[in-house]
This record gives structure tokens, sequence and C-alpha cells, in this order.
């Protein structure tokens, strides 16, 4: 297994992390691990899922005469970037 050493950490992640490992009983580093592979599970969304539901929104909002196109959506991404 790999190790991992995290710089820098804020004093209150820590505190927070600390405290969770406790009411839950675990270790710093097992509650570590807990949280990350929770927070990773998002990060990560299943493709045909989330096309599945913009798909649906698009439909949604088209019944409302609001016309969402890719140009429109591409155009909303990049306002404001340089």
């Amino acid at each position: 297994m790999a190790t991992l050493t995290i710089k820098n950490l804020p004093d209150e992640i820590y505190a927070t992390l600390t405290k969770t490992a406790k009411r839950n009983r675990r270790s710093l580093n097992g509650e570590a691990i807990v949280t990350l592979e929770h927070g990773l599970q998002f990060a990560q969304p299943d493709l045909a899922t989330t096309s599945a539901r913009v798909r649906r929104n698009r439909a949604a909002l088209k019944e409302k005469g609001v016309w969402l196109t890719d140009e429109i959506i591409d155009l909303a991404k990049d306002e404001g970037r340089p």
C-alpha cells in the first residue's frame, strides 16, 4: 500500500478529522481514508446518468420556452475567464 503525507493541513480540518475519528472510534489515519473514499465516490459521477439528467433538464427548459444550446453553455462556461 502507498503512503501519503499531507503538508500544510489547515488546523480546522485536522481538528474536525480528529473529532470525527474519536466519534467513530477510528484512528486518525483510518478516518482520513474513510473520508477520502467517501469524497472520491462523488468526484467521478457516472457519465450515462449525468448525460440523462442533462437531457431531461434541457427538455424541461425547452417546454418552458428556454432554449439552451451547446453554444450558449460554452459561452456561459467561458464568461469571466481570461
